[in-house]
């Protein structure tokens, strides 16, 4: 229990004032004079209330971020750079939180900053380590291109959210759309916890800063790839999109264009792509690029047929019907698949309904008993 603040005792045992002289009282008279003493008034009461009452920030939540770990080597149009950008691109922090007055040097920095989160939404955990980590990348024709390290670990190992399974029933999310609209994918950063997986368009300005953002918040993250749906070019995903009928070389040279865009994801899922993913050559040439670059492939559901290593496809798509009630029943019926199975995976994407439904959802799933766990934790490792 919080004590309250005696103050009658405090008042009845102050000495009376003396009498006020009649030059002060002529002091008091001046506006000037007046007008002085009321502002020192009104100061020495708000530093009192401050002092009884506590800093009105205090029931902020503080973040403390090690600054070894986000403040070292930054990628080229990394978070840091994102922050004063008056072109048009989306200022990745501003309005989410206040850093302290410890600055985040260009050539790295010891010890924290605090981050005081605006309105209560942020979940804190331990960031991810801020990306391009090193002997995982080499530079492309476009941009940095993960590679397998020199000691056979992986981009997709290197890049996932760690996880230890409890032996509950595991449930996990991945929500894509992300970094086209600034408001959405603030509010997925923020007011989802960092379990939840989230993926990224390739087209995004500012993409990089968005990631670090996000896996400083603890999310791992995925890298949408544009693929031909059945009714392209009706309904185009855009220049870089893989076809179902191109030679392999041309969807190897799409694919390092996307991979290209930014570092920090374990992996990539599909944008689309109904025709693509049913092409075996296509498929073929895909996968046979990602397992040269030790990354993950996790699917909508569209490639649950596929196989190969760091393999996932989501049991169900949670926001086809865009009502809170019929998301609110997918998210059960992917609860239901993890206890049959022992896990299962959703996809949705950033709609204002998915990501209310979905934070509201998570703060209660593990007291019905299942793990909420990254979607990399799901991924099978043949």
């Amino acid at each position: 229990m919080f004590s309250k603040k005696h103050l009658a005792p405090a008042i009845a045992a102050a000495a009376p004032a003396p009498p006020i002289s009649e030059s002060a009282l002529r002091a008091l008279a001046n506006p000037y004079v007046g007008a002085s003493a009321a502002g020192a008034l009104f100061v020495l009461v708000l530093l009192t209330l401050v002092a009884l009452i506590g800093d009105p920030k205090a029931s902020s939540p503080v973040v403390r971020l090690s600054l070894a770990k986000i403040g070292g080597e930054a990628a080229p149009d990394g978070w840091r750079e994102a922050l004063g950008r008056s072109d048009g691109q989306p200022a990745v922090t501003e309005d989410i939180f206040r850093l302290s007055e410890t600055p985040i040097g260009a050539g790295g920095a010891a010890g924290e900053a605090t981050i005081t989160m605006q309105g209560g939404a942020f979940h804190a955990a331990d960031p991810l380590p801020q990306a391009p980590l090193a002997g995982f990348h080499s530079q492309g024709p476009s941009g940095p291109l993960p590679i397998i390290a020199a000691n056979g670990k992986t981009p997709a190992e290197a890049y996932a959210r760690p996880f230890a399974p409890n032996g509950r029933p595991k449930v996990a999310l991945v929500i894509g759309g992300l970094g086209l609209n600034a408001a959405a994918t603030r509010q997925a950063i923020d007011t989802l916890p960092p379990e939840i997986t989230l993926s990224f368009v390739p087209y995004a300005e500012g993409l990089q800063g968005w990631i670090d953002l996000a896996r400083a918040a603890g999310h791992e993250v995925l890298l949408e790839t544009p693929m031909e749906p059945s009714d392209y070019p009706d309904n185009d995903p855009g220049p870089y999109t893989l076809l179902a009928d191109a030679p392999g070389s041309e969807t190897v040279k799409k694919l390092e264009w996307v991979l290209s865009r930014a570092t920090g994801y374990f992996g990539v899922t599909n944008y689309l792509g109904s025709r693509f993913m049913t092409s075996d050559a296509g498929m073929n040439a895909f996968q046979t690029a990602l397992r040269g670059r030790g990354l993950a492939f996790i699917d909508d559901g569209q490639a649950a047929r596929r196989t190969g290593p760091m393999r996932a496809s989501a049991a169900r798509i949670i926001d086809e019907q865009l009502s809170g009630e019929a998301i609110d029943q997918q998210l059960l019926a992917i609860e239901a698949g993890a206890l049959q199975h022992g896990q299962a995976l959703g996809s949705g994407f950033a709609y204002p309904v998915t990501l209310s439904q979905v934070a509201k959802w998570a703060e209660s799933v593990e007291s019905r008993g299942y793990q909420l766990a990254p979607a990399s934790a799901l991924a099978s490792r043949r």
